[in-house]
């Protein structure tokens, strides 16, 4: 198998980190940055590189498949281009804005016999995965309500969605699209049901200049608040050279490289004086069609990222939180055995990112891709992810905003 990288920031080589350990050949980057291109080709042994999508549809289909990890606003161009030109995509989430270009590349790939595979990866980790099998299963019966959090973590909200790539809508998406697809993917999937019905609130509370403190300045290199400040560009990042984070505000790799990237750049702004426009805090109250109910909470007001759900059921209830190792299972009982005790279900231990999740939508995407490759994909075979499953998340997504 043979898999282009469309974009060679940190969820595109993220993707090809995984792909190359386990065999596949990664033979072609599309990367416009000459820094990360050449690091691409060097990492991974890529035979072919290009700076455009339109150089590297000229060639030919060079690969069997590409993944496409570019910013939010080309995923739908440049899907298009390419499932024209014969490739089966893992596409990263948002599959676009628009619910009409979402499902005119789910006709597309439909009209063109190829798979689109989208980035929902928290249907592949242990926790929600657990979480499925007992509801599928039917040994609590039905489920009746879901109450469901994600906390962003507010280093994370100022990083992404304040200085950084996602922090105005008119350049990328909405934060509910952008940010909680995910989280409206994975109740589809719990409940597996559209949704009928979505009404939500939600705005910018802080992250705006009415709450920047008095004397303080556009930028954190000469501001008096720095040493206070929790957001102060320079101790946020200067530790973090390395780190995936730090990536997203330079592409050198020393002090002095990010203490300029600081003084010039975005990220070193001051969070109450960037031009972020989005929500740090929303919450949706969804009804699905099989009468199912759910709430959601995301905000970006938390000491670190994580996210908790409790799915009530007929008989019985399970309740977890994603960064602990176990969820919780509690069968209802009769009056005197309130309240009824818990079993504890122990999870198994993962690898990589978003709870093992990346690992996991990439064995899909190979095991998927490989079967198409050899004309032997029956309909038991289908992805966890395929476009057709993902695209109800995002009518959902642009549902709450519209109400919003």
């Amino acid at each position: 198998m043979k898999i282009a990288i469309i974009g060679a920031g940190q969820r595109g080589t993220t993707y090809a980190s995984y792909m190359y350990d386990k065999g596949v050949e990664i033979c072609a980057v599309v990367e416009p940055n000459d820094e990360r291109r050449k690091q691409a080709v060097s990492r991974y042994d890529i035979q072919y590189s290009y700076s455009s999508i339109e150089d590297f549809v000229k060639q030919g289909r060079i690969a069997d498949a590409a993944v496409v990890a570019t910013p939010d606003r080309t995923h739908f161009s440049h899907a298009m281009t390419l499932l024209e030109a014969g490739y089966h995509l893992l596409l990263e989430k948002p599959i676009s804005e628009s619910s009409a270009e979402c499902i005119a590349l789910k006709r597309k790939a439909e009209q063109l016999n190829l798979e689109i595979i989208v980035c929902h990866v928290l249907r592949y980790t242990n926790f929600f995965s657990k979480i499925k099998d007992i509801i599928d299963s039917g040994e609590i019966g039905k489920i009746v309500t879901i109450e469901y959090a994600e906390y962003m973590g507010n280093f994370h909200m100022a990083h992404s969605f304040v200085r950084g790539k996602w922090r105005n809508t008119a350049e990328s998406s909405p934060i509910f699209l952008q940010k909680s697809c995910h989280d409206m993917d994975i109740l589809c999937w719990l409940t597996d049901s559209r949704a009928s019905k979505v009404s939500s609130f939600g705005s910018l509370a802080y992250f705006k200049e009415s709450n920047a403190p008095v004397g303080s300045t556009e930028r954190c290199s000469n501001c008096p608040h720095s040493s206070t400040c929790i957001y102060d560009a320079e101790r946020t990042y200067l530790p973090m050279l390395g780190q995936w984070r730090a990536v997203d505000v330079t592409d050198g790799s020393t002090e002095e490289d990010m203490r300029e990237a600081l003084a010039t750049g975005p990220y070193g702004r001051c969070v109450y004086r960037c031009d972020n426009d989005v929500c740090d805090h929303q919450v949706a109250s969804i009804e699905f069609e099989n009468g199912v109910t759910a709430s959601f909470l995301m905000s970006g007001f938390s000491d670190r990222i994580h996210r908790r759900i409790k799915v009530m059921c007929e008989l019985g209830d399970i309740e977890g939180d994603d960064s602990d190792s176990f969820i919780t299972l509690r069968k209802y009982g009769t009056f005197d055995q309130v309240p009824t005790a818990p079993q504890v279900i122990q999870l198994d231990p993962y690898i990589g990112r978003h709870g093992g999740g990346d690992y996991g939508i990439v064995d899909d995407f190979i095991r998927i891709i490989s079967r198409r490759l050899q004309d032997a994909v029956p309909e038991k075979e289908a992805s966890r992810s395929a476009i057709s499953k993902s695209i109800q998340s995002h009518f959902i997504c642009n549902a709450a905003e519209e109400s919003r």
